[in-house]
């Protein structure tokens, strides 16, 4: 079973992550979901947005990697859109990472070095009408992801939702989210 660090979107931490992260623990995983809003949850993403702007969204990222100073090095990494961007750092910066799952969101893997971690498995799940993952490039350096490193899936869902995976927004997508869920438990049983 895999220690896992799951980073939340621009809503907050959510009860649809929260649910998230109890499916994981259900599984037999020990999961750990710190709070990168301070308690702060917003009932639009731009407003999320708004305020990771305003505190800043190096300094949200930097709580992320704060939160995983206390814990293992070989966690398995989980962002959520936003919280892609501690995970995805995390994953690429800080030696023994197990894995690494990108929902909703990627970076070009030059954002945090010049080339993806030697045998570090990633997945990534997005929507493939997604105006944020599927229109503002995540979807390509995914794509780049997959292409360069020993160990990527990608997988694309019908559909134009952002955070499709998280069940208590109008934007949840049960369907699509059962086979990210199906896939990730899959993908944790393979890593961990």
């Amino acid at each position: 079973m895999a220690e896992i660090l799951v980073f939340h979107h621009g809503h907050g931490l959510t009860a649809g992550v929260l649910e998230f992260t109890d499916t994981l623990r259900k599984a037999g995983h020990t999961v750990h979901a710190p709070d990168l809003f301070e308690g702060r949850q917003f009932a639009s993403l731009e407003e999320g947005m708004e305020y990771a702007e305003e505190v800043g969204i190096d300094t949200v990222a930097e709580r992320g990697t704060a939160a995983a100073q206390e814990l293992p090095a070989d966690l398995v990494y989980v962002g959520f859109s936003l919280g892609v961007l501690p995970a995805q750092k995390l994953a690429q910066t800080r030696p023994g990472a197990r894995a690494v799952l990108l929902l909703e969101a990627c970076l070009p893997v030059s954002e945090y070095g010049d080339t993806w971690p030697e045998n570090l498995p990633v997945q990534i799940h997005g929507m493939d009408a997604d105006p944020f993952f599927a229109e503002e490039g995540d979807v390509d350096a995914a794509r780049e992801l997959v292409e360069s490193a020993a160990d990527a899936e990608l997988f694309t869902y019908p559909g134009d939702r952002h955070l499709f995976t998280d069940s208590s927004l109008p934007t949840h997508d049960e369907h699509a989210t059962a086979q990210v869920t199906k896939r990730v438990l899959d993908f944790l049983d393979r890593v961990g």
